[in-house]
């Protein structure tokens, strides 16, 4: 089995607080989830759980959905119970062990969920062991679907279960959740939900603080500030901004973080920064947002380097998923944005409008956030990408970004 793995962020709609993710797995014919090659795809799916156990479930709570073939093998006694929800759809429903299994999970601390409910007897049937209930509010809706999921979340709050509307990937559809009272939403739309454009950039306070830190040092290291400014997608425009400003006479573009540190100096660095500390407010309303651009532009850096003779580099790479999150963290569009710093032009065609080689790859880490399986096939099969790997080069992403975020929300919470 081709193993594609991505997390979907599940956003609780009363405090706009990210709760977990959902962690989806490839649907085809070889897939987990196909009844005629679960006990095959099980066998490969718990060999990849457990390698990646680490980077998967080490912060807040992860969703998954289970087979039998999974349950039944005790899969998800490898993970801490107060850290996985395990989802439940039909295939678990309607097996004739289903109460006795999952009443066994649930004496031993585990929540569930219930994919999809519908009302029949064996639905009604799980009530008693699940935690949540989640409904795909994706598809266009008539007045009648509409009041059929609607009953569904009063009959959810009625027996006190919390309501998950999941494909959450337009405004539209975040706005008829909300009109719904669902608790929680999951889907493509949920990092810039939360996100409000303004004249000025929002940055990270842990990224400050690092900063800050480092720059009060006697000898700063160039490399390390170039790593703390290269996580933060406002920090690096604003960065490549000013270092190409004509306050600095430039007569050369300058393209990448250590040219614009170089450029700049460690003196007009430390005032710029001293700057941006006081013009902080505390507030970190785009958190997801950023954790989004610093996910994409470590994906995008790490499928470039298994591509031969790329039209773009891996710092190129690395700026194209870093900057496709800054329309909405300021007042402009892409265009205008894009005007303001020297990249590459495949870069700008790719942000812009997504054509070009580059295009196909910044298309290929969007529909591999949104688990759109049959366009990623046709994408990797064009740029000649091995699917079987993007799994892993995907996790190892993940682990790599959680490990610098926690070192920064740390910072943060410490300053």
């Amino acid at each position: 089995m081709d193993n594609c793995v991505v997390r979907q962020a599940i956003k609780d709609q009363r405090t706009d607080a990210i709760v977990g993710y959902e962690l989806m797995i490839q649907e085809d014919k070889e897939s987990l989830y196909n009844p005629s090659s679960d006990s095959v795809a099980a066998n490969a799916m718990v060999s990849f759980l457990s390698e990646n156990s680490a980077c998967i479930f080490n912060e807040n709570k992860t969703f998954m959905t289970f087979t039998p073939s999974l349950l039944f093998r005790n899969t998800p006694k490898i993970f801490d119970c107060e850290k996985i929800v395990i989802q439940i759809e039909d295939n678990i429903v309607v097996h004739s062990l289903a109460t006795i299994i999952i009443g066994k999970y649930k004496e031993e601390g585990y929540h569930f969920a219930i994919n999809d409910f519908q009302f029949t007897p064996k639905y009604f049937s799980m009530l008693e062991y699940v935690d949540y209930i989640k409904m795909d509010i994706s598809s266009e809706m008539n007045d009648e679907r509409k009041r059929s999921i609607a009953n569904v979340v009063e009959m959810a709050h009625g027996f006190q279960k919390e309501f998950i509307a999941t494909g959450v990937n337009s405004k539209e559809v975040y706005e008829f959740a909300k009109e719904l009272e669902a608790d929680y939403v999951e889907g493509n739309y949920i990092a810039t939900a939360t996100a409000t454009k303004t004249s000025k950039m929002d940055f990270m306070q842990g990224n400050l603080y690092q900063l800050i830190v480092e720059i009060t040092r006697d000898e700063p290291d160039v490399e390390i500030l170039e790593q703390i400014v290269s996580r933060d997608a406002s920090l690096t425009y604003a960065l490549l901004k000013m270092a190409n400003s004509a306050y600095f006479a430039v007569h050369h573009e300058t393209t990448s973080v250590r040219q614009a540190l170089v450029r700049v100096g460690i003196s007009q660095l430390k005032q710029w920064i001293y700057l941006l500390s006081f013009e902080d407010n505390g507030t970190n309303s785009s958190e997801e947002l950023l954790k989004t651009s610093f996910m994409r532009a470590n994906f995008a850096s790490a499928l470039v380097k298994k591509l031969k003779k790329f039209v773009i580099n891996t710092s190129d790479a690395y700026l194209l998923g870093m900057f496709s999150t800054l329309e909405y963290m300021v007042d402009a569009t892409m265009e205008e944005i894009l005007q303001e710093i020297p990249i590459i032009e495949e870069v700008k065609t790719a942000l812009i409008s997504k054509e070009g080689k580059a295009g196909k790859l910044y298309e290929l880490i969007l529909c591999y956030e949104r688990a759109e399986w049959g366009r990623i096939k046709e994408l990797t099969e064009e740029l000649g990408l091995q699917t079987n790997e993007m799994a892993q080069i995907y996790m190892e992403c993940v682990e790599e970004v959680n490990d610098i975020w926690n070192n920064v929300i740390g910072n943060a919470e410490n300053a």
